[in-house]
């Protein structure tokens, strides 16, 4: 049942239009079920989950505001909003707006060696190391996964989610 939920809210989202949702609310919903569908081994069981996004302040509130403060099992969701890479400190989630794309090796290393799920939104950072990275196909909004990436950050994702992505 949670996996057709997935498939539904995935769906919903790639075909939303600006006058259904705005993009941000998009995106905002995509990172978060991407969270459903990754297992990050050895995460303690107790503490936060954090979140982070540099470079889209629209993102950030829509994700804080949603889900700021939610738990995910005995986890809560924590929403962190970093500036630039430099701010980056640990999350177990980073979100690259194409904004801050110039910062994407910096942003980088400072998640490598660490078991992040690094997202991004401009072509060509998937095959440079995103994990997930955002792409428009025939106007609409679709998901590349890199198998190496999550393999780097020593991520496991699930296979409904790998079926659903442009694999690179």
């Amino acid at each position: 049942m949670k996996k057709l939920l997935f498939i539904f809210a995935f769906f919903l989202a790639c075909s939303a239009t600006a006058q259904d949702r705005s993009m941000n609310e998009v995106y905002s919903m995509m990172v978060f079920n991407f969270t459903k569908y990754v297992q990050w081994p050895g995460h303690s069981g107790s503490g936060e989950f954090v979140i982070g996004v540099m470079g889209d302040d629209d993102v950030f509130k829509t994700l804080n505001g949603w889900y700021g403060g939610k738990s995910r099992g005995s986890l809560t969701y924590v929403i962190k909003k970093f500036n630039s890479a430099a701010e980056i400190t640990n999350c177990d989630v980073l979100f690259v707006a194409n904004s801050k794309s110039s910062e994407f090796e910096n942003a980088k290393s400072k998640v490598e060696g660490k078991n992040t799920l690094l997202i991004t939104d401009k072509n060509g950072l998937g095959s440079k190391g995103s994990a997930i990275n955002f792409k428009t196909v025939n106007k609409k909004l679709k998901f590349e996964l890199n198998p190496k990436a999550f393999e780097s950050a020593n991520l496991k994702v699930s296979n409904s989610l790998s079926a659903m992505a442009i694999l690179i």
